[in-house]
């Protein structure tokens, strides 16, 4: 039985679509009611996979789904009660936006009345009141998409899909369209599941995300435990930028570990994921950790070569050559003082031990 505040749960399901090659991987996973869970991960990780199991549009090869406590293996699509949104609308072109939104309703049977106002306030929640004589080739694609978010939820679900719904936008509409769909979600205490590659939209939307590599959840945590403190290399690499020093465990006290890097550099970083003394470990440090020509002294103090600097407004982006590592990026505030960071200069880099974390040794 599945806890009764869980909305959706899956209990070891696996899925293959050849016999052989699994794409999810015994999976288990708790999807709380009201909650904004998002599935990230690269092409090929399984999300996009879980997400169809879950709608009923792909069969598990092994393990349950619940739906409020309920198995939905064999419950059909159309049966589960379920609001979609996909990447390309999916939206009717020879039906106006009304009719369109009215199609899931009409399907439940619902009388004509009871439709019309539930269209009508479905268009006034994504903002398109006076949209609903137009087709959906006379709309933007933003426009679209918030049709197809409003058709999603017009029948009122407990459950909402979402898979990779802002992928064909621009980036200005996408952002825009990020902070209205968590709105939605927020206002009506609907259940969303979302999924996507892109890792700004999950940090941005979410209250939890699932990483996902290889059909395994390598992760499962809020925006900023996932971000903060990445549980592994994988997780560290694909969520925001970051350095990565690669070298070897020479002492370990207290949760903090001395690593020698393979140019002989010795920090102290944060022990995560990362086996004894001897053992290869690649520690992961965020750019805006960084601290160029720090006034006090700090636990690791390095040497570093300026090899480029890009204005960016609010900050200036730095790479440098540090412990060999040509590639080492650091993000400097921009003060006004206009400091120049010239080509070829040297800059000592500093950071706290508890701002690098120790990982498994990137292969």
């Amino acid at each position: 039985m599945t806890d009764p505040k869980h909305m959706v749960r899956f209990e070891n399901v696996q899925k293959s679509y050849d016999g052989e090659t699994l794409v999810v991987k015994n999976l288990n996973l708790d999807i709380a009611q009201g909650e904004f869970l998002t599935m990230l991960g690269p092409s090929g990780s399984g999300k996009t996979t879980c997400l169809m199991m879950l709608a009923g549009f792909e069969p598990a090869t092994h393990g349950e789904i619940f739906l409020n406590d309920r198995p939905i293996n064999n419950v059909p699509p159309h049966k589960r009660g379920i609001g979609m949104v996909f990447q390309n609308y999916a939206l009717f072109p020879h039906m106006t936006v009304a009719e369109n939104l009215a199609f899931p309703l009409q399907v439940r049977g619902m009388d004509k009345d009871e439709q019309k106002k539930r269209v009508e306030r479905a268009l006034s929640m994504v903002e398109l009141p006076q949209f609903g004589n137009r087709r959906p080739a006379q709309l933007s694609g933003g426009q679209q998409q918030r049709v197809a978010v409003a058709r999603a939820l017009v029948f009122d679900p407990e459950l909402v899909l979402m898979d990779e719904p802002l992928g064909a936008l621009d980036k200005q509409l996408r952002e825009q369209m990020q902070y209205e769909i968590k709105h939605i979600h927020e206002n009506l205490g609907v259940t969303v599941v979302y999924v996507t590659h892109d890792q700004t939209e999950a940090l941005t939307m979410s209250d939890r995300v699932a990483v996902f590599n290889d059909g395994i959840i390598q992760q499962l945590s809020p925006p900023d435990v996932l971000y903060e403190t990445p549980q592994n290399s994988f997780v560290a690499q694909f969520i925001g930028e970051n350095n990565k020093l690669d070298g070897q465990v020479v002492e370990v006290t207290d949760g903090l570990c001395t690593v020698k890097l393979d140019d002989g550099t010795v920090l102290k970083a944060d022990m995560v994921n990362v086996g004894g003394v001897g053992e290869r470990t690649t520690i992961s440090l965020r750019p805006e950790r960084v601290e160029l020509d720090p006034a006090v002294d700090m636990e690791n103090m390095v040497d570093g070569t300026i090899e480029e600097s890009i204005y960016l407004g609010d900050h200036i982006r730095v790479r440098m050559n540090v412990a060999g590592n040509t590639g080492f990026i650091a993000k400097v505030r921009n003060r006004g003082d206009r400091r120049h960071l010239v080509p070829g200069d040297s800059a000592k880099v500093g950071w706290a031990a508890s701002d690098c974390k120790a990982l498994d040794p990137v292969t």
